[in-house]
């Protein structure tokens, strides 16, 4: 009798203890794997782009748009050459998911075309900042950089005649024949109109100065400009170069249009390669948007 009961003490005994291991899980306490204080504490992260990848920079550009923006392609003989003056060269990269870029060029009798075409992927790597946020830092960036005129002209479309100031920087004076920054609008009314260049001697009259200064466009992307630079070099023929970037989720993409004329005193036109250039864009934008 005396060694039942003592097995019967055992058992009790071991009984408690098995109660006492399991019944953290009871009574609201925590168990040893779990993590006080994480749940609820931890924050969304932010939405990456729309874009993963980016086109690429040499096929981006129809053939018929690089015949009107480097009309001396038509002149080149050789076959060729010719093809390979299409294809562009494409600029160096190690990730053509973030950067790429294509350059083009030809010269003929009237001028000396450049196009270069420039994409770039934003990736942030701040999970509390999103990729669209990142790219629209970058472009403000890109928009100060350009150091922008104000607008001269009125809501009637009226040009003031002062010059533009903005940050302390003073633009270039606009008239009729288009704006620059830091260099007068051409001075030879008798310049070359051939379609195979762009120099000509003044755009339409309807056609103000607010019209052609570089400045803030509306119309393209989610954000966009362009800007309009005239070298000042002395007697040699007068170099335009016509930027246009834009910015649609977070790829910014931009577009640089480069032309000399081969006559010393001649001007490329200023609405026509903003129109060119601007064109291209669009259709970039398009093709982005598909």
């Amino acid at each position: 009798m005396q060694r039942k009961a003592y097995v019967s003490g055992v058992a009790a005994l071991l009984a408690a203890l098995l109660a006492g291991c399991t019944g953290g899980s009871d009574d609201g306490g925590t168990t040893d794997d779990s993590n006080p204080g994480e749940a609820g504490t931890a924050t969304a992260a932010a939405q990456p782009g729309r874009y993963d990848s980016l086109p690429q920079a040499c096929g981006s550009v129809g053939r018929s748009t690089l015949d009107s923006l480097l009309p001396g392609i038509r002149e080149v003989a050789d076959e060729t050459q010719r093809e390979t003056v299409y294809a562009g060269e494409a600029t160096l990269t190690y990730d053509t998911d973030r950067k790429a870029g294509c350059r083009w060029k030809v010269s003929s009798a009237e001028a000396t075309d450049h196009l270069f075409v420039d994409f770039e992927r934003v990736v942030s790597y701040d999970n509390a900042v999103s990729d669209d946020n990142q790219a629209e830092t970058l472009f403000a960036g890109k928009v100060t950089a350009a150091d922008l005129p104000a607008p001269t002209a009125t809501e009637t479309g009226s040009a003031q005649s002062t010059p533009s100031t903005v940050t302390g920087t003073t633009a270039g004076t606009s008239t009729a024949a288009g704006t620059s920054k830091g260099a007068p609008a051409s001075p030879n009314p008798s310049a070359s109109t051939s379609p195979s260049a762009s120099t000509s001697a003044s755009p339409s009259p309807s056609v103000t100065p607010a019209d052609l200064q570089p400045r803030l466009l509306d119309d393209l992307g989610d954000e966009a400009f362009v800007d309009d630079a005239l070298s000042s070099s002395g007697s040699t023929a007068k170099q335009r170069t016509v930027t246009v970037a834009f910015r649609t989720s977070n790829v910014i993409v931009t577009i640089q249009y480069e032309e000399q004329p081969a006559t010393v005193g001649a001007v490329p036109d200023s609405k026509e390669m903003q129109d060119r250039a601007r064109k291209l864009a669009a259709q970039i934008a398009d093709s982005l948007a598909g």
